[in-house]
């Protein structure tokens, strides 16, 4: 069977029912220490706000802490959702982390709220920000990144002259347009929203134009993992997940559920529909099943990495999951 392309983990920090955020970030940090020594090649943090089953809000805080407990592993944000912040911010929050662990960080970038109308009036104190400006804002950030040039006015300190590597991340074919154009990477967002996954990537391969950060495309696609020591038992953990979906999907987020038994068994037409779009690209099992899942998941989209997400109730589970899959893909002996 072919090498599979590297893979990688996006947390979301998920808070499950009966438990809290200052236990997920616990189980954060316990994760990344995990995943490090697994070989997986980088971690990466979502933003999201005003979630119940999400701790994943301040994700620069996030990271620096994964950073800390962690030696060698890259960490970033999967990502930050530019439309919320100031370009100036985020460059001296991502030039900070950089300062503290060089060589270490990575910045993706998307346009997305990552919230409803409320929240992004909150977190904004209005809705002037435009989404539609999201060109001009990354590059407005990447020029913070830059050289110091003599008689500019503001600068990012810490961040001018660091190198900090940015994504595009996306759900859409504009995500693909983007970073194209700007000859950066890019990460499909196909864990949860994957219709438009291989018209995004051919876009992006397509036009993709060479740059000083790249010199070829370079494909990054979310892959939901649920590993276990059996097909059976790995459909059981994969329903807080399926669980979470459905009630997302029907206006009714929560924090994730514990897993219940043939949860898909119990469903209406229109929640099967929901799962069938929302968890099209995933992968449950047992290590044959994963290895195999992954391999031709990878094959079809002639991925250059992959980014594992695994939405599963108990920490153990999860732990033993990400150890499983590491087994199946050859990374390490897999003992969680």
């Amino acid at each position: 069977m072919p090498a599979l392309p590297s893979l990688s983990i996006l947390d979301l920090s998920p808070i499950p029912e009966g438990s809290d955020a200052a236990h997920s970030l616990r189980n954060t940090l316990d994760l990344a220490r995990h995943c490090e020594r697994l070989g997986f090649h980088r971690y990466w943090l979502a933003e999201h706000h005003s979630m119940p089953g999400i701790a994943s809000a301040a994700t620069a805080v996030v990271i620096g802490q994964v950073a800390a407990c962690t030696s060698h592993m890259r960490v970033g944000a999967g990502g930050i959702m530019l439309p919320n912040h100031s370009p100036l911010v985020i460059a001296e929050q991502f030039g900070t982390l950089e300062s503290l662990f060089p060589g270490r960080i990575d910045l993706g970038l998307g346009r997305a709220p990552g919230s409803d109308q409320a929240t992004a009036r909150a977190l904004r104190r209005n809705l002037d920000s435009d989404p539609e400006q999201f060109p001009q804002d990354v590059l407005e950030l990447m020029h913070y990144f830059e050289p110091v040039q003599p008689g500019q006015a503001v600068r990012a300190v810490p961040g001018a002259g660091l190198n900090v590597p940015i994504w595009i991340l996306g759900s859409s074919l504009f995500g693909a347009q983007l970073a194209a154009e700007l000859g950066l990477p890019y990460a499909f967002a196909s864990h949860f929203a994957p219709a438009q996954m291989m018209d995004a990537i051919a876009i992006y391969r397509a036009r993709f134009r060479p740059s000083r950060h790249l010199q070829k495309p370079y494909v990054m696609l979310g892959l939901s993992v649920f590993a276990a020591d059996s097909d059976e038992e790995a459909r059981y953990i994969a329903s807080s997940a399926q669980q979470a979906f459905v009630n997302l999907r029907s206006g009714r987020p929560a924090p994730l559920p514990p897993p219940v038994e043939n949860y898909v068994d119990s469903l209406l037409p229109h929640q099967l529909a929901i799962l069938d779009h929302t968890m099209s690209c995933s992968v449950i099992g047992s290590p044959d099943t994963i290895r195999r899942g992954i391999a031709a998941f990878a094959e079809r989209t002639g991925a250059d990495e992959l980014m594992l997400t695994s939405q599963i109730h108990s920490h153990a589970a999860r732990l033993h999951s990400y150890a499983l899959t590491a087994a199946a893909a050859g990374m390490r002996d897999g003992q969680a």
